[in-house]
């Protein structure tokens, strides 16, 4: 079985997350964190929120299976449940070819690295997969406790539980500004959208495959697609988003909150929160 993650979690950039920030994270509420851009298959970061926290569960969106070895991943899973228990789920996944020269075959490579993983004793129910199209969803059912999905609307989570079925993880990402202003929402929310993930074909066809067209798609991103990646207002109603998610089908919503530079995140967790219990 995976960790209990709760219904709501935080999705941050492994640059943004100390364990100072998780320990408030855990006081405000959140079940899980989950450590974004490729955090290092040695684990580290990990341990150190885990440690720093009491029951708050920590998962990786995602080790990258062409920067990691299967090998020192799963050494570290085992080291992190050892010293944790079953806080800890391990997200991997293919990541996109425009940032791997030696991207090739990808399916077949993930499949493989499960065999690994297998192998060296990382349970299935302690590990999911990025996956946003159907062969990678229904391989994140068989081979794992389920699924982590990233810039997707809740359609596409709509469509992740058909092809999943029941009893399977199913984990969205979802990005969050809390600005009532539509503009000076789009300010914030649109490069987080478009750079990099308008220029990644993985993101672009699977929104095509939502229906989004190619004039939507142009970076920067229509202000329709911005508006549909990126919740946005007052806390009460940028969760809406959330809950379309849940409605959907979804286990388990990886926040994304998206703020000024420079500007303190924790206010705006304790509103999120806040509204989520409301």
């Amino acid at each position: 079985m995976p960790p209990q993650l709760g219904r709501i979690g935080v999705w941050a950039h492994f640059s943004a997350l100390t364990p100072s920030l998780a320990q408030e994270l855990e006081r405000i509420g959140f079940g899980t964190v989950w450590i974004g851009g490729s955090p290092d298959g040695g684990l580290s970061l990990v341990d150190q929120l885990l440690g720093a926290t009491d029951a708050l569960a920590v998962a990786t969106g995602i080790v990258n299976i062409w920067k990691d070895d299967p090998h020192t991943v799963a050494s570290s899973y085992r080291r992190v449940n050892t010293a944790f228990g079953d806080r800890f789920l391990l997200g991997i996944g293919v990541g996109h070819p425009e940032a791997t020269t030696d991207y090739a075959h990808p399916y077949r490579h993930l499949v493989e690295y499960l065999d690994v993983l297998d192998a060296e004793d990382v349970p299935t129910g302690g590990r999911v997969l990025a996956a946003l199209g159907p062969k990678v969803l229904r391989l994140s059912r068989d081979r794992s406790a389920g699924a982590h999905t990233y810039l997707v609307t809740p359609e596409h989570t709509r469509q992740a539980r058909e092809t999943l079925g029941a009893g399977v993880l199913l984990a969205p990402e979802q990005k969050i500004v809390l600005e009532t202003d539509p503009e000076a929402a789009r300010a914030l929310g649109r490069p987080a959208v478009d750079r990099p993930y308008l220029g990644l074909g993985n993101y672009i066809n699977n929104l095509k495959r939502l229906g989004w067209s190619d004039e939507d798609l142009q970076r920067p991103g229509s202000d329709a697609l911005i508006d549909a990646l990126v919740g946005r207002g007052e806390a009460a109603a940028a969760v809406g988003q959330v809950r379309h998610h849940l409605a959907a089908g979804a286990d388990h919503v990886a926040i994304q909150l998206l703020t000024a530079k420079g500007a303190d995140p924790v206010p705006q967790y304790r509103a999120l929160a806040d509204a989520l219990r409301g």
